[in-house]
């Protein structure tokens, strides 16, 4: 089975460079399930019920969410309803709408999806890596193949999660801090890892943003609004095979595009 998973989509700029680069990578990489990261899909800022009706029409088959699930009302009128919209599943069991898993069903595949929060520099929560035993492991039970999308500011914890869950997840993708990292692997018990997978959106701003803004807030320290950028994309994904028997990953790729970069069709 083949399970392409696009990094972090951020504002309309990151919508039209999915929307472009879809049919192309499906020529090229023939994948089962697709899976994006959305929470930075409108505006930066969350995602609404239309953008995400727009990326399951355009053929992703799943969407994590991270930091800024909340970020926009619109998911509240939504969430409970969409089971393809997975928000971190370390936010409190009994009070936080939605759902932290999914097994998403496509082209004869299955796979599992768990959504995790890291703790360091963000937020606290619950722990990730005790989610992590709970709910990997009892989806185990069913499913050979699992990924699990670790939205975390410090590399260290990504790393960790990778290492944690060797064995027991087919892919580990790190999302959140919007650079692609260049330590794809397989772990030698099976787990496809990469520390961030990156983002898919403007790519001369700063992580997506104005860069003014971002620039001002370092020189000043004082607070400042973030808009997200306009002008030309980049588009950052990652590939995994994996072996549908015993879950393991045999293959992970990057994927790096930029708008007006040549490619063979």
């Amino acid at each position: 089975m083949k399970v392409l998973f696009i990094g972090d989509i951020v504002g309309s700029v990151g919508r039209t460079a999915v929307k472009e680069n879809l049919p192309y990578l499906k020529s090229k990489y023939n994948p089962h399930i697709i899976i994006a990261n959305g929470e930075n899909a409108a505006s930066g800022r969350g995602i609404t019920q239309a953008i995400a009706r727009q990326f399951f029409d355009w053929g992703i088959h799943g969407i994590t969410m991270g930091n800024h699930t909340w970020d926009n009302r619109d998911i509240f009128e939504f969430i409970e309803d969409e089971p393809r919209l997975i928000r971190p599943a370390n936010f409190p069991d009994n009070t936080t709408p939605g759902n932290g898993h999914a097994v998403i069903k496509a082209n004869g595949k299955e796979l599992a999806i768990v959504n995790l929060q890291g703790r360091t520099f963000l937020p606290p929560l619950d722990c990730p890596f005790r989610k992590a035993d709970e709910l990997v492991d009892e989806l185990k039970k069913k499913h050979k193949c699992i990924l699990v999308d670790f939205h975390a500011e410090a590399t260290s914890e990504k790393i960790a999660m990778g290492w944690y869950l060797d064995g027991r997840a087919s892919m580990v993708v790190g999302t959140h801090t919007h650079v692609q990292s260049n330590d794809e692997r397989i772990l030698p018990e099976g787990t496809a890892v990469i520390t961030d997978v990156g983002m898919v959106g403007p790519r001369d701003g700063i992580l997506g943003m104005k860069r003014d803004a971002v620039l001002q807030k370092f020189l000043t320290g004082l607070p400042v609004r973030f808009n997200v950028d306009e002008g030309k994309w980049h588009f950052h994904a990652v590939v995994v095979e994996m072996e549908e028997s015993t879950g393991r990953a045999v293959k992970i790729e990057k994927i790096r595009l930029m708008e007006d970069e040549w490619r063979m069709e």
